[in-house]
């Protein structure tokens, strides 16, 4: 994808946050975290930070807007990241820094990242919203460009094995450098991604 085609791309979130919509998305996305999505309710958000629901309900007019709105808080490190790859020059330079920022992000927000990967109301929202679709899009096409079904499977695979490599009990004790250079290397391998 060309940088005048990323400059076109519809972005996650249509602004920044309000204060009071930043404390409502906090809260949420700690229940969330720890009750699921079905499991939180308006009220429990709403209790959370001291108001009432219908304070919730002034900010964001459905709960889905509220999952939405967590979801795009974090994914627009990763909308961010491929808008920087897309501006490198070539093919190759773009993947390795996409792949490089997916690592770090991966690594960095690992604690975060079960429920954007796992909650099914999560996975269900996102697959119907069309921005997340076409960030998807644009992350593929720069891992693998216009490819055949084996080279798609070949990007699926490392796109899941990133995620759940950052929250899998085998490295939750693992150092963030340690676990994020040893990622980045077995990813470039699983790609053919020249090491620099």
């Amino acid at each position: 994808m060309t940088s005048a085609a990323a400059v076109t791309a519809p972005r996650l979130t249509s602004g920044p946050l309000t204060p009071a919509q930043q404390r409502i998305i906090t809260a949420a996305h700690g229940l969330f975290a720890d009750h699921g999505i079905s499991g939180t309710s308006l009220q429990m958000i709403a209790d959370a930070i001291g108001v009432t629901k219908a304070a919730v309900y002034h900010q964001f007019k459905t709960k889905e807007e509220i999952v939405l709105a967590t979801a795009s808080a974090e994914l627009r490190i990763l909308e961010d990241a491929v808008t920087a790859a897309e501006t490198e020059p070539s093919p190759d330079r773009g993947r390795e820094v996409l792949l490089t920022q997916v690592v770090d992000i991966a690594v960095a927000r690992r604690r975060r990242a079960t429920l954007l990967q796992s909650d099914p109301v999560m996975v269900r929202l996102l697959a119907e919203h069309e921005p997340f679709r076409q960030l998807m899009d644009r992350v593929y096409s720069l891992l693998v460009g216009d490819a055949d079904g084996d080279t798609r499977i070949q990007a699926a695979m490392l796109a899941s094995a990133i995620g759940a490599a950052v929250v899998h009990p085998l490295v939750i004790d693992l150092d963030d450098d340690v676990l994020r250079a040893q990622l980045l290397s077995f990813v470039q391998r699983l790609l053919l991604v020249p090491h620099r």
